[in-house]
């Protein structure tokens, strides 16, 4: 388990950012019900994760019937988003059957009954994975990645696989296997990426949480495009065997900037989610090492120092994104944070990296997939 103070701490600055971008009287709710006119809205579909284990535990609601309810909500709404690429629904009830069975014989599990979603890129097995490149439409893993193992150990629901880029390497969500996938804010624009069609899932009320991955930015970028939480954890926190490119070993190579992390609508179930994940890979160095963070700086918000960076030196910042950050400075003084610091200032950069990430990724994976290296 995660340490009690650490959890605490992440739930606090969360909520004050998530809750100054969004507002606490749930604009991710209100926005997404105006546009569900093919579908009667219910009180279920925007619940954290906490609020539906204890439905589901007080038998307010069966997990058949609210794994039945997101279905439902995306065969009504996802031909308009295209966030959920891959889908698993005959499975998912009869887990949802399955986590019935269990919740009446007094089974309690962190995630048990609850639907959500996963990101392409990890192995469910018997379901595609490809990463969007199309030599590898079709290609089927035969088990489950960790990440994966673990959500369903704890009782989760997994309905299906949300869409990626091509080789997860692009700030949209667009391959020519899947499709492009659309903002549920504004089907005009991008949710983001590559992390795009789990953060437009959970914009759309697909279920409460999600499961994705992060380089430089594939968390992080879609939550914010969407109005949604991510979190990337520290590296190495969350094992990464069985969500490498496909047709390659399950075990992946060492990396020093990949990470797996949770995605959800609210910060408890960051938290929530980061629980389940957390911990070394039982085949790699889980065989001699066991998770034990060590405990936060501070045990509250204010006795930490916070940097605001409201402007950068290459482009202009949105008059709307400096009034998010205003008004979250703001939220922050409240809270009892002393002072606040912008940096005005950069050295300039000798070359954007992130303008050449997706090509040179997509030239190594056409000459993976063509078995030229």
């Amino acid at each position: 388990m995660i340490n009690q103070s650490r959890r605490d701490f992440l739930k606090a600055t969360t909520a004050v950012a998530f809750t100054t971008a969004i507002g606490k009287d749930g604009l991710t709710r209100r926005a997404i019900a105006q546009q569900t006119g093919s579908i009667a809205i219910s009180e279920w579909d925007y619940r954290t994760t906490k609020e539906l284990l204890e439905a589901l535990q007080g038998r307010k609601i069966s997990a058949v019937e609210l794994t039945d309810r997101v279905i439902a909500r995306i065969e009504a709404l996802d031909p308009r988003i295209n966030a959920v690429v891959v889908r698993d629904f005959d499975r998912a009830r009869e887990a949802a059957k399955g986590a019935d069975a269990a919740l009446s014989r007094g089974e309690r599990r962190a995630l048990l009954g609850v639907p959500m979603v996963v990101k392409e890129s990890f192995n469910v097995a018997g379901l595609p994975t490809t990463w969007g490149i199309p030599t590898f439409k079709g290609w089927t893993p035969k088990e489950d990645a960790v990440a994966v193992t673990r959500l369903k150990s704890a009782g989760a629901i997994v309905l299906g696989k949300t869409n990626v880029p091509l080789v997860l390497g692009d700030w949209q969500s667009y391959n020519d296997i899947y499709g492009t996938t659309n903002n549920p804010w504004d089907a005009g624009r991008t949710p983001g990426g590559s992390s795009g069609g789990s953060a437009a899932a959970l914009a759309a009320g697909f279920g409460p949480l999600s499961l994705g991955s992060d380089i430089g930015g594939s968390l992080r970028a879609p939550a914010h495009y969407c109005g949604v939480c991510a979190h990337k954890p520290t590296l190495g926190l969350v094992p990464l065997r069985g969500a490498g490119p496909p047709g390659t070993p399950a075990f992946p190579r060492e990396s020093d900037l990949a990470v797996a992390g949770p995605m959800a609508r609210s910060a408890a179930d960051l938290t929530l989610g980061l629980d389940v994940l957390a911990g070394p890979d039982e085949a790699r160095t889980g065989i001699a090492y066991r998770l034990a963070l060590p405990a936060a700086r501070h045990q509250e918000l204010k006795n930490f120092r916070v940097l605001v960076i409201d402007t950068h030196p290459l482009l202009p910042t949105a008059t709307t994104m400096r009034s998010a950050l205003d008004r979250l400075s703001q939220r922050l003084v409240k809270a009892g944070v002393q002072g606040r610091a912008r940096q005005r200032t950069c050295s300039r950069p000798r070359r954007v990296g992130a303008a050449i990430h997706a090509p040179i990724a997509a030239r190594v994976f056409r000459k993976l997939a063509s078995g030229s290296i």
